[in-house]
């Protein structure tokens, strides 16, 4: 899924480990068009930029407006695309064509450049989230990859089951220690957790006692275990807190205002990100940049 700001902003944030909850209340925020769908978007937060290496959570749905997202580029990055419901159609430059239904995941590692568009039946409904995960240093000129995993593990314990889409037994390609799963919760549910790790919890669907339906749910690292209550299905993401600052604008994510300037450049000339073959329509122009220089940052502000 792309940002499809028309006027996108520096994502600005310092390093600060006060050791407490946070709920991060998402924005409304349009992916174009007069029937389009509008997702809400708790990451990047004006308080906290990311949650491990997690840098973007979009959700959407349960609606009936369709998806329809033109080829468009990313860098320094992978998307995660999670359903709760519905299909949502993926091609990308490198000649993939997959969908993803519920239950299973499409990852693409975008490294050092690669286009995609996503769109969906008309008609149907769509429930879902599109997540980000920033590549650290030394990993984020990676070759551009896809993966697309339909038998994903699943981890069960007292009153809840678990479905790793990244970290542990996935077998996702991950760059940096970082966790994702979808936890069903029928009762009281104490889930383990790496006590390293800072954690966001959305509720996707039902109702969790310690979730609020909207906000994603922030928690930092020192606990061992999390305690959730009801019946309802949570989406957990993890990591350690990430240690490099970055510059994320529009869909790239570099280290430099330089870094930025020059995917955008590029994208605009066609070149550096392939091209998107199938789709029925033109490729998202780039907003222009900003006035100022892009300053790199920590992840909280």
């Amino acid at each position: 899924m792309s940002n499809l700001e028309r006027d996108p902003q520096e994502v600005v944030c310092a390093a600060d480990d006060a050791g407490q909850t946070e709920l991060l209340t998402g924005r409304a925020v349009p992916l174009g068009g007069p029937r389009a769908m509008t997702v809400t978007r708790t990451l990047p937060h004006v308080r906290r930029r990311m949650i491990g290496a997690w840098c973007f959570v979009d959700a959407y749905g349960p609606e009936t407006a369709a998806m329809r997202v033109p080829p468009h580029p990313h860098t320094g990055l992978q998307t995660v695309s999670w359903l709760v419901e519905g299909e949502v159609l993926h091609r990308d430059s490198l000649g993939s064509l997959r969908a993803v239904q519920p239950g299973q995941l499409n990852l693409m590692t975008a490294g050092r450049g690669i286009s995609h568009s996503e769109e969906s039946a008309e008609g149907g409904t769509l429930h879902g989230v599109q997540l980000w995960v920033a590549l650290p240093e030394q990993h984020r000129g990676v070759q551009p990859a896809f993966e697309h995993h339909a038998d994903l593990p699943v981890l069960e314990g007292p009153e809840y089951r678990s479905r790793v889409l990244m970290g542990g037994p996935s077998p996702a390609t991950a760059y940096s220690p970082l966790t994702g799963a979808e936890v069903a919760v029928d009762g009281r549910a104490e889930l383990p957790v790496e006590p390293g790790f800072e954690h966001g919890l959305l509720l996707l669907d039902g109702a969790v006692t310690q979730v609020p339906d909207g906000p994603l749910l922030y928690l930092p690292p020192g606990r061992e275990r999390i305690v959730l209550e009801g019946r309802g299905r949570v989406l957990l993401i993890g990591g350690e807190p990430f240690a490099e600052e970055i510059v994320m604008w529009w869909n790239f994510v570099g280290r430099s205002h330089d870094d930025i300037a020059a995917y955008r450049k590029e994208w605009m000339e066609g070149s550096g990100f392939g091209e998107v073959r199938g789709f029925d329509g033109a490729p998202l122009p780039a907003p222009e940049l900003p006035g100022i220089r892009l300053k790199p940052r920590g992840r909280v502000r």
